[in-house]
């Protein structure tokens, strides 16, 4: 969702110029980098604190990408100092898994004020904007949180949708997990009827890895479209991040599953088709 202070997708330059606005409280804007710390410690944007991703997800098998459990999140966002009106600004380095995951988990404890910076740190560089080593921290504010269950949907949430006109399911892994190739849990295959788009296909990587300016074309061609209920996976729910991110910018009706393959694939009730 969008909020007064900046919209969904933004580049580089808006954000800069945002960080230097007098007019925004910098208690309010939250930069949040979910780069590997190395990156981090390279350089990364002024204010924006470091989130691990390990901090997002429960790591417990045989889904280890389910959500993180509500203590788990709630010292995660009281670290952050999050605030009803506090505008996240999320980013990483390899094109958007993590930060569109960050940007689900927003979406699950029901804060709707946030963006995506299009082509993450390698945007930001390229653009040749200023950059801290500076291990940057927040004021903590404590933390009641409770989980939506229209965002943190399951395997009985979708089930029932499974051959229904109108419902569409968007795989974000490789080809050959698609088709059951590479195994990498109990069962191998697909969710039947689901369309295959691999998440790094919709990144365009001679503009630093943003999203690709055909990306609504190539979905539409694969019959993905915004007249449908989707619901998007790959293994852990990482890769799909992205995918579920993408479908937020282009307007789609769209939810990501977070067992995702590794729980779907695991369970001894669940269809598969190869």
């Amino acid at each position: 969702m969008t909020s007064p202070l900046m919209p969904l997708l933004i580049e580089p330059e808006e954000l800069q110029a945002q960080l230097n606005n007098p007019a925004i409280d910098s208690a309010k804007l939250l930069v949040v980098d979910l780069c590997s710390e190395e990156s981090y410690h390279r350089g990364h944007i002024p204010s924006a604190v470091h989130v691990s991703p390990k901090a997002l997800v429960c790591g417990q098998p045989p889904a280890p990408g389910r959500i993180a459990e509500l203590p788990q999140l709630e010292a995660l966002f009281e670290s952050l100092g999050l605030t009803a009106d506090t505008h996240v600004v999320a980013y990483d380095d390899e094109g958007g898994g993590w930060a569109g995951r960050f940007i689900w988990t927003l979406d699950a404890i029901g804060h709707p004020h946030y963006s995506y910076l299009n082509g993450g740190i390698q945007g930001w560089r390229s653009a040749a904007l200023p950059q801290s080593t500076a291990q940057e921290s927040r004021t903590p504010v404590k933390q009641q949180l409770s989980l939506d269950p229209q965002v943190v949907i399951e395997i009985a949430d979708i089930l029932p949708l499974l051959g229904q006109p109108g419902f569409a399911v968007w795989d974000a892994r490789a080809p050959q997990e698609y088709r059951g190739e590479k195994v990498l849990a109990q069962k191998g295959g697909h969710i039947p009827g689901a369309i295959n788009c691999e998440w790094t296909s919709m990144m365009d990587p001679s503009r630093d890895l943003r999203i690709r300016e055909d990306a609504l074309a190539q979905l539409n061609a694969l019959g993905l479209n915004d007249q449908q209920q989707i619901i998007t996976h790959c293994q852990s729910h990482h890769r799909s991040g992205f995918t579920y991110l993408l479908g937020k910018i282009l307007g789609f009706n769209i939810k990501g599953y977070h067992g995702s393959w590794s729980e779907w694939g695991n369970h001894p009730d669940t269809p598969v088709e190869r």
